[in-house]
């Protein structure tokens, strides 16, 4: 068990002690709230701000060291806030300007972070200048607008699909087509155009001057679109996490407009931060959003879409430390989010799937750089499969051919209570409905039960935070281990990971800190259970 096989070396520049201490981010694990789905304070059944600012106690003691907050600002909910009309106004839905002001300041209190989303590849068509776009005014050159190919223009002015499904163009009154690469209601801004680029720097500003600690950069990739707007000439074109090469993502302006808000961000005091959506086709391109001049972070998408396999998880995990290291930033990682079906569903489901992404948040957490956890899943919630088609509200649902459409089924408001009309969401039900089992999900039904998922949580980020291997360290040393067993060995710790569906036995490698699933001892060996991690001590 202690023969060496390999070494990856994670992202950790030569920095002095007092620097070290700042960069808060290297290793931060960050919380994400799906603000209508994390608690309501005024019983309208969608969540809210001061739903939010009443719970910071709970991920407080989670143990978590950040909240990202999805889109609040003023929008027509056409996608779930990601479609903004006045980037510096919340929305009635969420509440006002003051209840954001008082969650800052809350947070801040309770030794938390903010970091709040920013939707800068397109705006709502309720926006002030896409309406005047479409009354022929200047802020028509914000966007993308062209005319339509064919003897008429009837056609659109390309073959590019949205992401949503249907093509990404829209036809208006006057016969020229706008590219949306989402809903048509989210139409695509022209970042070409100086007047944009002025504009959300102006907002940035805002938020900063506010307290905010950073910003996750919506469609980070996407911003940028290819010279001449060319044919793709293929189906399948874009997936809300895919690796295709395209057009419209990934192309190299992109970094001029992160470069501009890394120096934007350093001229703020408190280490305010970038964290990048970006969908890369490889982890050598993801790496360039990370850069010492561009953001400080971005989200791994290799490592969520790995299936429940050690090779491949192995694979990934060495080819994204080596990638981040190449720039010296640290690594993300992150098993599920709003876009996304939750992984223990997508681990298989059941008792099986449950198993496996205990195990999963163990490896996870376990490796070098900062982890992203997605409201509810430290209590194991499922995604919910079964929503009849009247409740649904992701627009991809109803666009033929778009993303899967069960984006609604991770984003159905969590439990925090045993009983009640919506489990102690809210007073007044929640906006999509909860599962009869919730109940016995939810954070009361948890809360000190030895086992739990919760106290799992809890346990390993105290563990996390206290043991000087962990957090953002600067090694990745593999063990030899049995067939289907993940070992990676950091500074006086070692994890372990069975993804058999059988228990393995091996030589005891240390004293037991966590694990998901209660090991058993022989002598000097021990039995791992089935689909399980343990964190040793050496």
């Amino acid at each position: 068990m202690t023969q060496e096989l390999s070494t990856t070396t994670a992202p950790q520049p030569a920095r002095e002690a007092s620097e070290q201490a700042r960069d808060w981010w290297r290793d931060a694990v960050i919380y994400q709230v799906y603000v209508r789905s994390f608690a309501d304070s005024d019983g309208d059944g969608v969540g809210d701000l001061r739903g939010i600012r009443d719970r910071l106690p709970y991920l407080a003691a989670l143990g978590v060291d950040a909240v990202w907050l999805t889109p609040f600002y003023a929008s027509p909910q056409a996608d779930g806030g990601y479609d903004v009309s006045d980037y510096r106004a919340v929305d009635p839905l969420f509440g006002e300007l003051s209840d954001a002001d008082d969650l800052v300041r809350e947070a801040h209190r309770l030794g938390l972070r903010v970091i709040v989303d920013i939707v800068p590849n397109h705006t709502s068509d309720q926006h002030a200048w896409f309406r005047a776009a479409l009354a022929g005014g200047p802020e028509r050159a914000y966007y993308h607008f062209r005319p339509g190919k064919g003897e008429h223009g009837e056609l659109p002015p390309n073959d590019w699909e949205s992401v949503f499904g249907g093509p990404a163009w829209t036809r208006v009154a006057d016969g020229e087509w706008y590219l949306h690469l989402f809903a048509p209601e989210q139409p695509d801004l022209d970042w070409d155009q100086p007047a944009v680029s002025e504009e959300f720097a102006s907002v940035l500003r805002f938020w900063l001057d506010l307290g905010v600690d950073g910003f996750r950069i919506d469609v980070a990739h996407g911003m940028v679109k290819a010279d001449g707007l060319p044919d793709i000439g293929l189906r399948e074109q874009a997936k809300m996490i895919g690796a295709q090469v395209l057009p419209f993502f990934d192309q190299d302006g992109v970094h001029e407009i992160h470069r501009g808000w890394r120096r934007l961000l350093d001229s703020y005091e408190g280490e305010r931060i970038g964290v990048a959506e970006a969908w890369a086709p490889t982890p050598e391109r993801l790496a360039l959003y990370v850069r010492p001049d561009e953001m400080h972070q971005a989200f791994n998408f290799q490592f969520l879409r790995c299936p429940w396999d050690p090779a491949r998880m192995r694979e990934v995990i060495d080819a994204s430390l080596e990638a981040t290291a190449s720039v010296g930033a640290p690594t993300t990682w992150v098993l599920s989010n709003h876009d996304v079906v939750r992984h223990p569903t997508r681990y298989g489901d059941g008792p099986v799937g449950v198993r496996r992404a205990r195990a999963a948040t163990l490896l996870m957490l376990a490796l070098p750089g900062s982890a992203y956890v997605y409201q509810g899943e430290e209590l194991g919630l499922p995604d919910v499969t079964d929503l009849p088609d009247e409740v649904r509200q992701d627009p991809s649902f109803f666009r033929a051919e778009g993303q899967d459409g069960f984006r609604d089924g991770c984003r159905v408001p969590i439990p925090w209570t045993r009983e009640g009309s919506s489990y102690g969401f809210g007073s007044g039900g929640s906006w999509l409905p909860q599962p009869r089992v919730w109940g016995e999900l939810s954070v009361e039904a948890q809360t000190g039960v030895p086992g739990s998922t919760l106290e799992l949580y809890r346990a390993a980020l105290a563990v996390r935070r206290e043991h000087p291997g962990l957090g953002a360290g600067d090694a990745v040393t593999w063990l030899d281990a049995p067939e289907g067993v993940l070992a990676l060995a950091r500074d006086g710790f070692i994890c372990t990971t069975n993804t058999r569906d059988t228990e393995v036995e091996l030589p005891v490698p240390g004293s037991v800190l966590l694990s998901s699933a209660t090991p058993e001892f022989t002598g000097g060996t021990v039995r791992l259970p089935a689909d399980s991690s343990t964190w040793w001590a050496i």
